[in-house]
Order: C-alpha cells, then structure tokens, then sequence
C-alpha cells in the first residue's frame, strides 16, 4: 500500500459520476476527445480498464487510465486539466500507475506518446522508458506518429527508484500547496 498525496490532493478510483468533469478535462487536454461513451464502457465494462481520477479540495483536476493485459500494464491516458499543468499533477497520475504495477503484478509498463509531445517524453524518459517502436500515422486526428515507449524489468531495483521519486514529489507539492 502506497501513501496518499499530501493534502490537498487525494486519489480515487474514477466513477460513472465523474464524466462530465473527465469530458471536460479530456476535451481541454487533447486534440481529438475521448467519446464519453469510450470512458463509460471503460468503466462498466472492460475488466482490463482501471481509471483514478486526481481530487484537490473536492475537485477533479486530472484523471488517468491503464489497462492489465495479461503481466503487462499498458498506461491509455494521462490527463490534467490545463489551467493545473505544469504543477507536477501529471506525474502524480503517471507515477501512481507505476506503483499500481507492483499490485497487479506486472513485469513492464508501455505508452504510446505523439511525436511532436515533447514534455511528455521528458517526463516518461525521467522514469527511464526507453523507445521501443513508432507507430506510424497512429493519431488519426492528425496523422502524426506515435512513439512507442516502455520500462522493464519491474523489479525491486525500479520499485525503490519509484519510492524515492514519490517521496521527491510529494515534498514538492506540500510546499507548493
């Protein structure tokens, strides 16, 4: 069991109640949005689909998603609401997925990342993904590429490296709070 965030952020599982807020959050994030009714099979019925959503003071500001295939985790969607990028809220959602890892378990995590989606790459590079592969033409909204990313082994040595950046984190964002 992992600590919660600092207050006053706190993390939840994502709930039939929450899509409005989700549309509208994916609808500022992202190019091309989610259909609602995308979230909502997720969520009723996809066993492999395990969304949290991130609350500060009672109001979803980000929210995110990845589905357990087999021993793989396959993170989906990151998403925080644009007025509260650049805090660290983004890598909350995507470092709590990596410790969601160890709870399944899973021997290694992959994303798809846009090409021209240079901060995200730094930040999944931060935690050591490594691209694997591309996927062209992958974002049908505007043909671009996606890269594929990955980290593996899952192993203990990875597991203290996620502890130590959540520690890391956390402090940042009690001070900031």
């Amino acid at each position: 069991m992992q600590p919660p965030p600092p207050a006053p952020f706190s993390l939840r599982n994502m709930q039939l109640a929450d899509l409005k807020t989700i549309g509208t959050i994916d609808r500022l994030a992202y190019p091309t949005p989610t259909r609602e009714s995308l979230f909502r099979h997720e969520l009723s019925d996809n066993k492999m689909a395990h969304y949290q959503v991130l609350v500060e003071q009672r109001i979803v500001v980000g929210f995110a998603g990845f589905w357990l295939i087999g021993d793989e985790i396959h993170v989906s969607t990151i998403a925080v609401h644009p007025e509260q990028q650049g805090r660290g809220l983004g890598e909350l959602l995507f470092l709590n997925i990596l410790l969601q890892a160890y709870d399944h378990p899973a021997c290694l995590v992959t994303l798809e990342v846009r090409r021209s989606n240079l901060p995200a790459q730094k930040l999944y590079e931060k935690y050591q993904f490594v691209v694997v592969g591309e996927r062209r033409g992958y974002y049908r909204d505007t043909g671009e590429d996606a890269l594929l990313m990955t980290v593996t082994p899952l192993d203990g040595r990875y597991h203290q490296f996620l502890i130590a950046q959540q520690t890391a984190l956390y402090e940042r964002l009690q001070t900031e709070a």
